[in-house]
């Protein structure tokens, strides 16, 4: 990534997140990886002052007690969260979540791959974008 900020992943699957890092790792992303098991978590860490933001945020829908959505939402109506890169990487097909995840400032939806070389390809094209992509100043 573009700095040295970490990454926040908020996922709940222990093969999901395996296989992120395993990915990172591959790809030579050295950006500390924080994972989150939970939205509830998630947002708990985002509003904790002391937490340096993440240069991007990985969201599932799909997680424990606040869920992807619920999570995104509060994510975007945050003024001091709001310019974080939410890329949602998710089960979900549903047209639906898709288009609510935009609607509410998603970066990105990608549906989760289920070959480990195509998760590799979507961490590097997500690496290369914000690589390359204009941020708002202090980003």
């Amino acid at each position: 990534m573009r700095n040295s900020r970490s990454i926040l992943l908020v996922e709940d699957d222990v093969v999901d997140i395996l296989t992120v890092k395993r990915a990172l790792k591959r790809l030579q992303i050295d950006n500390a990886l924080v994972h989150l098991k939970d939205g509830e978590d998630a947002m708990k860490y985002l509003q904790d002052k002391t937490n340096v933001e993440p240069c991007i945020i990985i969201l599932d829908l799909n997680v424990p007690k606040l869920n992807g959505l619920e999570l995104l939402k509060i994510i975007k109506a945050d003024e001091r969260l709001k310019s974080i890169p939410v890329v949602v990487l998710t089960t979900s097909e549903d047209s639906r979540d898709i288009e609510e995840s935009f609607g509410m400032g998603a970066a990105g939806y990608v549906v989760k791959p289920v070959d480990f070389n195509r998760i590799v390809t979507v961490f590097g094209t997500i690496n290369t974008y914000w690589s390359v992509s204009e941020l708002p100043v202090g980003r």
